[in-house]
């Protein structure tokens, strides 16, 4: 991919210029003015570098760039000014976060090895990004689907309030949406040091001892410790932390925050992880949302407006029977899956990824578990598998 650069200026001829000298070397784009500009970025971006003048009308250049700062705060801004007084400098990097001061007029060549640097740095910062949000994302996917297979229930659970947290951010236009999708992966790590009875009895509704009930309590603290240490991801540790807690401050931890204050992913957590008890214990979707609303206190209320936005448009399920080796990504498992001996693999709810395809694979093949495989299959992909002629009859 060839990475475009925006010139913003109010003078054509001096864009003009820019187009002349710098088209052999770079893709160039150019707009009059800060709100073209804005405008530009939206409809044809993205742009790896934004040149912009300091002088325009209207929205001059540290105006512009603090607002493409807001909008697209991986493009590299350049600013180009006639007018080199230190406080024109100053207000620049402090309100845009400037990656070069250049003064005009700017010799063709200084213009180029900036930016050349400045596609170097968004490449960098690009990099980065993808790393944090896609590499890390899918290691701690393989993580947790190993985990699964040593504590099911607790991270089987984890793997449907990340799915209804997924749809909780797009709901509400989340930042950073792949912090608080990792803390829902991660959200039971700390249930490894809990026995498998007492998660059974937590999610059957079974009421717990005094010291069941500490332990259990205990385990958002236990998985903010595990995941602190990773580097990057201390703000996913601090959503596992308050995992538990009320919108009104009670709950756990008991510390003063409240409201706005608790982390927003760890009120999307809390609000999916308690639909999804309520679910999991036998509720309809409109039961366990009418429960949710009669809890006073205890959830953001715009979150709580964004799950019934995302239950009414919840994708359609079909229900099927298939062979170990006919699970497919995507697939969620429909009722528990147990061994032969009786210990229970994978629980009602959760998704099929290639791990753990790859795990049921063997275990049928040296008969430890039963088939066929009751599961939930998304309507679209049951209706590409009708297409090419390999649907099932399906239980409705």
């Amino acid at each position: 991919m060839v990475e475009k650069i925006l010139f913003v200026d109010d003078d054509p001829n001096i864009l003009s210029a820019y187009q002349r000298q710098l088209r052999k070397q770079f893709t160039i784009d150019t707009v009059l003015g800060g709100e073209l500009g804005l405008e530009a970025i939206a409809t044809r971006g993205p742009f790896a570098v934004i040149v912009a003048d300091m002088r325009m009308p209207g929205m001059d250049g540290v105006q512009f760039l603090a607002k493409v700062r807001e909008r697209v705060p991986d493009s590299v801004r350049i600013m180009l000014t006639g007018n080199a007084d230190q406080q024109t400098a100053i207000d620049a990097v402090n309100e845009g976060n400037i990656f070069r001061f250049l003064t005009k007029p700017c010799p063709p060549d200084i213009i180029s090895k900036a930016l050349t640097a400045g596609i170097e740095q968004y490449r960098l910062v690009v990099a980065e990004k993808e790393l944090l949000e896609q590499t890390l994302k899918g290691s701690i996917k393989v993580l947790t689907d190993v985990l699964t297979l040593v504590n099911p229930t607790a991270f089987g659970r984890a793997s449907r309030a990340q799915r209804l947290v997924s749809a909780l951010s797009a709901e509400l236009k989340a930042e950073k949406s792949w912090q608080i999708e990792i803390a829902a992966m991660l959200s039971q790590i700390g249930c490894i040091t809990i026995s498998e009875d007492i998660l059974k009895k937590i999610y059957s509704g079974v009421n717990l001892t005094e010291h069941e009930a500490q332990a259990f309590h205990a385990h958002p603290h236990t998985g903010k410790t595990l995941i602190s240490g990773i580097p990057r991801l201390e703000s996913v540790a601090e959503i596992i932390s308050y995992q538990e807690k009320h919108f009104d401050g009670s709950g756990v931890p008991a510390h003063s925050k409240s409201g706005a204050d608790i982390p927003l992913g760890a009120r999307m957590l809390k609000l999916a992880l308690d639909f999804d008890l309520l679910v999991s214990s036998g509720m309809s979707n409109a039961k366990a949302f009418n429960v949710i609303l009669e809890r006073q206190g205890w959830y953001d209320p715009t979150i709580v407006s964004a799950l019934k936005e995302a239950l009414s448009t919840e994708e359609n399920y079909e229900v099927k029977f298939v062979m170990a080796h006919e699970l497919e990504k995507g697939m969620i498992v429909a009722k528990d899956i147990k061994a032969i001996s009786g210990n229970l693999l994978l629980t009602k709810g959760h998704e099929i990824m290639p791990l753990l395809r790859i795990r049921l694979i063997n275990m049928a093949q040296t008969k430890e578990i039963h088939e066929p495989i009751k599961v939930f299959v998304p309507c679209a992909a049951r209706n590409e598998m009708t297409e090419t002629g390999t649907d099932e009859t399906a239980v409705h």
